[in-house]
């Protein structure tokens, strides 16, 4: 086998490529060289071919009368000559071989395909050749994005997303639930700074092309201090049922504790039950008695904070609808009253 030095590619790389050619086709020595410049019916550039990244992409050239020998070639690797196929890849065959055409496709068309192709053709004459440029377009793809995050209420907050793709992918960011239209950005970055309770929720990121569009979502939890609402009074009749309900709003959630007076109250303490359900606690007489009545304060505490209101359980008159309230003291009057009658 000869070897031939090809040390005039650097300046023409198509003489280097159909100086090849030559030594696979066993073409006689002395046939001329052609430029581009030279003859432009010989050399031929086509059109490009754009096509997206997983796509089936063909590649064909017409033969004509009196052809000897063909080649299909990528960046001067050879993938075809005639029927022998030269490429290790296992997506390149051939499809088509014969007078008028020469066509060979490559299957899951990759980023990496992307580049000019000849075909190489051979005649009793002379040789030709025809070029094509190949465009791979790739659907945007988000591959890194800022995890779910939780913050407290005054932090800055900055959100990461970045994304692949071909055309280069447009970034957005906005707020999707709740949803916000005023809070969003048209890059990988979303600043918010001294986030309140109110930036909490979920945030979208978008990357578009011509091709497609990938979104991902971050959610974005706020911690923040109890605050409750003020406290309803309850009237009751003796002998009833009456609930006490203390609502706070808070992230995390609150826990809750009873007092009367300076007393902490606990669950089924003479009767009483507490019941916790996420921002509401309730206490619960099941039988009110005259002890029973007085001011009831609701503390809601969490890691930031507490907050608290004060109730008060009153009697209700069942009769006349009218209410009073019993402090210690007149509670206390009452029960004298009632045994000085009793002599």
């Amino acid at each position: 086998m000869k070897m031939v030095a090809c040390g005039g590619c650097a300046a023409s790389w198509r003489r280097c490529v159909v100086m090849s050619l030559r030594l696979l086709f066993l073409l006689p020595a002395g046939l001329p060289v052609r430029s581009q410049g030279e003859s432009q019916s010989d050399n031929k550039q086509m059109d490009n071919i754009t096509i997206r990244q997983g796509e089936t992409l063909f590649l064909s050239c017409s033969q004509g009368a009196f052809v000897t020998h063909t080649a299909w070639l990528n960046r001067s690797s050879i993938l075809y000559a005639g029927e022998d196929k030269w490429s290790v890849d296992p997506r390149v065959s051939l499809v088509t071989l014969n007078q008028d055409e020469f066509t060979i496709k490559i299957e899951d068309v990759d980023l990496t395909d992307e580049g000019q192709y000849i075909c190489a053709v051979q005649t009793s004459s002379r040789p030709r050749t025809t070029s094509v440029h190949i465009i791979v377009q790739v659907p945007p793809k988000i591959v890194n994005l800022s995890k779910d995050l939780v913050v407290n209420e005054g932090s800055n907050v900055t959100l990461m997303c970045l994304a692949n793709g071909k055309p280069e992918p447009a970034i957005v960011w906005r707020m999707l639930s709740p949803s916000d239209d005023s809070l969003g950005s048209d890059n990988e970055v979303l600043e918010i700074p001294f986030i309140s309770r109110y930036r909490a929720g979920v945030y979208e990121c978008t990357a578009a092309n011509d091709i497609a569009v990938d979104t991902q979502t971050v959610e974005l939890t706020v911690n923040y201090p109890p605050s409750v609402s003020d406290g309803r009074d309850v009237g009751v009749t003796l002998g009833q049922r009456g609930v006490l309900e203390c609502e706070a709003d808070a992230v995390p959630e609150a826990d809750f504790e009873w007092y009367r007076d300076d007393r902490r109250i606990f669950n089924g303490f003479d009767g009483i039950e507490i019941e916790d359900a996420g921002a509401l606690s309730k206490l619960t007489f099941f039988n009110v008695s005259e002890a029973d009545y007085g001011n009831y304060t609701c503390v809601a505490i969490n890691k930031l904070g507490s907050a608290n209101t004060s109730i008060v359980l009153y009697v209700q008159d069942g009769n006349s609808g009218t209410s009073t309230v019993f402090t210690p003291t007149c509670l206390l009057l009452i029960v004298l009253l009632q045994l000085l009658l009793k002599f």
